[in-house]
């Protein structure tokens, strides 16, 4: 199927075909149509799946061919950057063929001044990307209207709720037109954001793109039983394996970052540190650095590290496990995006196992424990290793048979 196929204006279809959009994914065959009929939609997709275009390419044709608005919500900066490049890209391919009306779009989001927010919202927009804070406080200040706008995206709508913008979110929705096309985007679907979707979606149509062998980002996962001392040293080995291959770190806190970005510094590699507490100017430089490879490694937190999106990425690590499934989803979907193989390493410890287990289980994987040649762990334990006989260098100390054998008494 083409994207001729979908009802898209030729306009619309133009400016697709000069950003190399040729043949529509799953979920943009299936959301295209539906928002071009007015349709609420409610749709899961995996990160790296074509949703931007999915909602941007009909939204552009709504735009040109009448007089929409549309407020598209995001959870961080990064992801509003990209989101709003993606429909720049679009209107400058329109704009070039003068085969549309001029649309007027706007891209906020904190962490920067607000004054030149304001600025660039001089007589509205006719799509607005924002993130949930820094728009309540555009709308405060009588910067915006949200009155006007008649259509609604929520990206990313786990990550939303994830990173705590369930309130913002709620005073959003009031301040919305009750009468409006709302689409709800999420890549997982917790009870909260099944929740969300079911008070502001009205009678949606559903669209849930099941991972196949056809669809699902092609992602090697493994996962390295190391002890937690070791991890640095395991790290820079795999590194220095890969030589030159650009890898992505994720840590589980600024502090976190700092360290290990300046200890791998330290061994000879080009590492950097990113973290909400960076100013934009100094998140752009390193962001601009790692995608043109002139740096290696980037040590991020969740936070900071959710709205990277660098196509080729090939190395994902897991230095400290995420908090939950759902993290552990959007941290290995930074690789294997768009067609590209990809690699999502998990650092296991004894102290760690019985949570990866947890996140296995919620994720339906189950990974074999490998152990690096030279770096064999030495905290162990029952517990700790699923089939200790298929893991090599791994076995359980005297201090743990000792544990172990003390419960089997205390049981008989």
């Amino acid at each position: 199927m083409s994207f001729s196929a979908l009802g898209l204006s030729p306009a619309v279809l133009l400016a697709a075909s000069k950003k190399s959009y040729i043949t529509p994914t799953p979920v943009q065959v299936a959301v295209i149509p539906a928002v071009l009929w007015g349709e609420d939609v409610l749709a899961q997709a995996a990160t790296g799946s074509g949703k931007t275009a999915a909602y941007v390419l009909p939204l552009l044709h709504l735009m040109t061919t009448g007089s929409s608005k549309v407020l598209i919500l995001v959870p961080t900066r990064e992801l509003a950057v990209q989101v709003g490049d993606e429909i720049k890209g679009f209107l400058a391919a329109l704009s070039k063929n003068n085969l549309t009306k001029p649309i007027k779009l706007a891209t906020v989001f904190g962490g920067v001044a607000i004054n030149p927010q304001m600025m660039q919202l001089r007589g509205g927009a006719d799509v607005l990307v924002a993130t949930p804070g820094r728009l309540l406080d555009l709308i405060d200040k009588n910067a915006v209207r949200p009155e006007f706008f008649n259509i609604l995206v929520l990206d990313e709508a786990d990550r939303l709720l994830d990173m705590g913008f369930a309130v913002e979110l709620n005073r959003i929705l009031a301040l919305l037109p009750a009468k409006r096309q709302s689409l709800f985007f999420s890549a997982t679907f917790p009870d909260d954001v099944n929740a969300l979707a079911t008070g502001i979606l009205n009678n949606p149509t559903r669209v849930m793109i099941e991972s196949t062998e056809t669809t699902k980002p092609d992602i090697l996962q493994r996962a390295i039983f190391v002890d937690a001392v070791r991890r640095a040293d395991v790290l820079a080995h795999l590194i220095k394996e890969n030589e030159g291959q650009r890898v992505l770190v994720f840590v589980a806190s600024k502090h976190g970052s700092e360290k290990l970005a300046n200890a791998l510094y330290a061994k000879g590699i080009n590492a950097a540190p990113f973290h909400g507490e960076f100013s934009q100017g100094r998140r752009n430089q390193v962001l601009a650095e790692f995608k043109s490879g002139s740096l290696q490694v980037v040590v991020a937190t969740d936070l900071a590290g959710r709205g990277i999106d660098i196509d080729g990425l090939p190395f994902v690590v897991n230095y400290d496990l995420p908090r939950s499934p759902i993290d552990y989803t959007h941290r290995i979907g930074r690789t294997g995006r768009n067609g590209a193989s990809g690699c999502a390493i998990s650092f296991v410890t004894a102290a760690t196992e019985a949570h990866f287990r947890l996140i296995e289980s919620r994720t339906h994987i189950r990974l074999t424990r490998e152990v690096i040649a030279g770096f064999e762990p030495q905290q162990t334990s029952a517990l700790a290793v699923p089939n200790p006989g298929g893991v090599k260098g791994v076995r359980m100390s005297k201090k743990d048979k000792l544990r172990a054998a003390a419960a089997r008494a205390e049981k008989e």
